[in-house]
């Protein structure tokens, strides 16, 4: 049995996120994940940096997590090939910009400002070649895009030269509490610690459930393609108002659409499957909207593993049930911005017992109130 002051069950940017920001504390934990660090979600995501159309619940998770996207080359020694074009947030129509008005005037309501109303004007001069059709949008200008491997790798490698131990292509098994510590086994080996986090994305679900704490959360394949390369035309992520897209442009003229649309998840199997009519809808969408996309082609497409909540909110905190249990999963298709912050705040819920950033609205105990 070997002792460590932290298990941590899951290898994507949230587990070693918080593996590196415990190290940071003096702490050494362990991190198993039974494929590699990045395999799904966190590895093969549209890699958005963003702030932009958050829930009020995680706005300042997601204001925290940018101060530290912000210097994430000192934090990691690796840039992660951020960049901070900024967000922008398109009308199509009347209706939307007028949903966009109130979004904004709520947000400033509650004291945030990061997000900024813009007339149809200041769209065209940002994004040249949008539709006709535009009617204005709204813009988070410190938002950005990363390259979502690369990302969870440096945190994974920052985290191991630190003192970390991670432990890939081992399942955890036999999680349970005994003499008052956590106790889990892998092939081979068993590790017994104080606290143990549960950042397993997808099937962070079953293993609370094992611990008496189910939640509602199925497991989603958010697709993704790559085009052919086209002449540079925008430098902002692009999302839209009324319809499923979101997408950017790489410096060598390919373009990565995404948007929320979902292919279907086999947990079992790490298995997903693309759903090509969907797809079809995506790249049309962008085609309607840029004219210079209509001749470029679908290299390819592929789809992670994710995590969907109920009410499409994480779990971030302790449990309601067991002491020095975490949690934190369940990001549902936007947690790749959020994973600097969040591995923060969970190093200060082990270790201060408390955190300065607002998380009440992620709890666990809006699943089990009675606990």
């Amino acid at each position: 049995m070997t002792r460590r002051d932290a298990i941590i069950i899951g290898g994507g940017i949230h587990g070693c996120s918080t593996a590196l920001h415990l190290c940071l504390r003096g702490l050494r934990p362990v991190l198993i994940e039974k494929d590699y660090a990045g395999r799904h979600a966190s590895g093969v995501n549209a890699g958005g940096v963003r702030q932009l159309m958050r829930d009020l619940a995680e706005i300042p998770l997601s204001i925290r997590s940018m101060g530290i996207w912000e210097g994430i080359d000192e934090l990691l020694h690796d840039d992660c090939a951020f960049d901070s074009h900024g967000q922008i947030l398109v009308a199509e129509t009347a209706e939307d910009l007028r949903m966009c008005e109130e979004r904004v005037a709520t947000l400033n309501h509650h004291g945030f400002t990061h997000e900024e109303l813009i007339p149809v004007q200041e769209v065209r001069d940002l994004l040249p070649a949008v539709a006709e059709t535009c009617t204005g949008g709204v813009i988070s200008r410190r938002d950005g895009a990363a390259q979502p491997a690369r990302t969870t790798t440096a945190f994974r490698r920052r985290a191991e030269q630190l003192g970390a131990q991670v432990i890939e292509g081992a399942r955890a098994q036999n999680v349970r509490r005994e003499g008052g510590l956590w106790r889990v086994d892998i092939a081979g080996d068993s590790f017994e610690a104080p606290v143990l986090v549960i950042a397993a994305g997808a099937w962070g679900g079953e293993f609370a459930a094992q611990m008496g704490e189910p939640v509602r959360m199925q497991a989603v394949a958010p697709m993704l393609m790559i085009t052919s390369r086209v002449p540079h035309f925008i430098d902002p992520v692009v999302i839209l108002r009324s319809r499923k897209l979101s997408f950017k442009q790489f410096p060598n003229g390919t373009v990565l659409i995404g948007g929320g649309h979902l292919g279907s998840a086999d947990l079992a199997s790490n298995r997903t499957i693309l759903d090509w009519r969907k797809l079809h809808e995506s790249a049309r969408t962008v085609f309607d909207l840029f004219e210079v996309m209509r001749e470029a082609t679908i290299v390819r497409a592929w789809a992670g593993i994710e995590g969907k909540m109920v009410d499409d909110l994480p779990v971030l905190g302790p449990s309601t049930r067991h002491k020095g249990l975490f949690y934190q999963f369940g990001f549902s298709l936007h947690g790749f911005q959020l994973g600097p912050g969040a591995g923060a705040v969970m190093a200060e819920l082990i270790a201060d017992g408390r955190t300065p950033t607002d998380i009440s609205g992620l709890s666990m105990a809006r699943f089990h109130p009675q606990t």
